[in-house]
């Protein structure tokens, strides 16, 4: 009973797709957080500290 749900879960393809796309995903921003000048990170930073300031004041 347990060999056979273990086979049938190991079989089992659906999820496979998204598990691929997030691990794609992961691998290009680490790709680009190493090749990312560091001059740029500070500015970036600010803008969504804006974002994240202006949407708390628009909740309020």
């Amino acid at each position: 009973m347990v060999t056979r749900c273990l086979c049938l879960l190991w079989r089992d393809r659906r999820g496979q797709d998204m598990i691929e796309y997030a691990l794609m995903a992961a691998f290009l921003s680490v790709a680009v957080a190493a090749f990312f000048p560091t001059d740029i990170a500070p500015n970036i930073s600010s803008v969504f500290s804006k974002v994240v300031h202006y949407l708390n004041l628009s909740v309020t």
